[in-house]
């Protein structure tokens, strides 16, 4: 016999299957009295089997109307924005490259111009006051952390 949470697995993989995008939006509430448990039941099973890792992006909303959205990575595209990323950026970047990347990225339209602005002041000179080649080190894993965030949709 089948635990709570693999039941609440199978009907969410189900709806990502039978959906025309990829991805099914819940409301975690509603899928509780479904399955007949409580809300954090449908929490831990999303956090523990809908990663990034295994191929899923969730968003939540919070609030009135509310909800949950999982989403399917195709794993491939993933890895192909991981490695352009991680050899473009490599162990350190200065400032000058990190800004020029981004704004390639933006040129591309693969972010936006408030996207540019947000990444441009996290890896500034003056938001990481440290010393060379310390700095660079955390500006490359600042950037790359942010990017694979927001270029993964």
């Amino acid at each position: 016999m089948r635990n709570i949470s693999d039941l609440i697995e199978q009907h969410l993989k189900q709806l990502l299957q039978e959906s025309p995008n990829g991805a099914v939006e819940i409301q975690r509430n509603e899928l509780a009295d479904k399955f007949s448990c409580v809300p954090s039941q449908i929490n831990y099973v999303i956090s523990t089997r809908f990663t990034l890792e295994k191929g899923y992006m969730v968003e939540s909303k919070r609030g009135g109307g509310g909800y949950i959205r999982i989403q399917r990575v195709e794993l491939p595209a993933l890895k192909a924005i991981q490695g352009y990323i991680s050899q473009t950026i490599g162990e350190r970047i200065d400032q000058n490259a990190a800004e020029g990347l981004i704004y390639q990225l933006e040129q591309a339209q693969l972010i936006t111009k408030r996207e540019a602005n947000l990444l441009k002041a996290a890896v500034s000179r003056e938001a990481i006051l440290l010393k060379l080649p310390l700095r660079d080190e955390i500006r490359a894993r600042i950037l790359k952390s942010m990017l694979v965030s927001l270029l993964v949709k």
